[in-house]
């Protein structure tokens, strides 16, 4: 039998207690500051908007004048030529082998550069060069990349997986390292007290609660580096870029919309795949 705890009708609730006139005073004040630094944010953030606006010449008249143009651009892409299918689909699935390698690769790789750029596992005198390695990778494009590795290596798949090895240690040996950092300090703490060595918090401190993180992480990576490897194929280092860019040249609007149609399948399978696997380890 469930007991009520009702107050009866009429009956008024306690008064509650007033705050002291200089505690509430406090009170203002702290929330008054933060709500200030919002309004000078959005109008900071505001003005950059515009600069960049202004700046990079965006203008939405010109691209209203230019729909016409997309929009004859698009009609010439159907209909989509399916002739040579068996092409896109040998080109498509060597695309995704090379995506596939790449990004086991790039993954383990780093994993390593991302133990040294945590802030909480790796000293100071390895944390800032890890870091600028990292920075120094990242900022170049992996087309360079990708021409570093046509001229060492010739063309193919295999500059291609070079060059989105290198590149995802930038990219995504970041993320890992950031993952690492925004564990739980509690258990590490806990572990080092009792006495146990850097290799022993890593192993069973950091890496557990990291885990699923990291695995989301390289799942994102492996759909970027599918979208990546049809762009290095444009400069002949493999997939399904070079033959999408030799359809753009020849002026084949239905064969680019046959391969663009396949890429968009691929492309979609894959994000349906890793998005079962998220929420699996979630």
């Amino acid at each position: 039998m469930s007991i009520t705890t009702e107050r009866p009708r009429g009956e008024k609730s306690p008064a509650q207690p007033e705050l002291d006139p200089a505690e509430r005073d406090r009170l203002e004040h702290a929330f008054r500051i933060p709500r200030a630094r919002f309004g000078l944010g959005l109008v900071a953030a505001f003005a950059v908007l515009v600069w960049s606006f202004q700046g990079a010449e965006f203008n939405f008249a010109k691209l209203a004048d230019g729909a016409v143009n997309m929009t004859e651009f698009l009609g010439r892409l159907f209909p989509p030529d399916f002739s040579d299918f068996g092409t896109i689909i040998a080109l498509l699935i060597e695309t995704l082998q090379m995506a596939i390698v790449g990004t086991v690769l790039g993954a383990v790789f780093s994993l390593i550069v991302a133990f040294g750029a945590a802030s909480n596992i790796a000293p100071k005198w390895v944390y800032y060069p890890c870091r600028w390695l990292m920075n120094i990778i990242r900022s170049v494009p992996d087309l360079v990349f990708a021409l570093m590795f046509v001229s060492a290596v010739g063309l193919g798949p295999f500059a291609g997986i070079l060059a989105m090895t290198l590149g995802s240690i930038g990219s995504i040996g970041k993320v890992f390292a950031e993952a690492m950092e925004s564990v739980d300090r509690g258990p590490l703490v806990a572990m080092e007290a009792v006495g146990a060595s850097k290799r022993q918090v890593v192993q069973y401190g950091v890496l557990p609660q990291a885990a699923p993180l990291l695995v989301s992480y390289t799942l994102l990576l492996f759909e970027g580096n599918v979208r990546g490897a049809t762009i290095l194929g444009l400069v002949g280092a493999g997939g399904i870029g070079l033959e999408l860019t030799t359809a753009m040249r020849m002026y084949d609007y239905g064969h680019l919309c046959a391969i663009v149609l396949c890429i968009i399948v691929l492309v979609t399978a894959i994000d349906q795949g890793s998005a079962f696997i998220r929420r699996r380890i979630t």
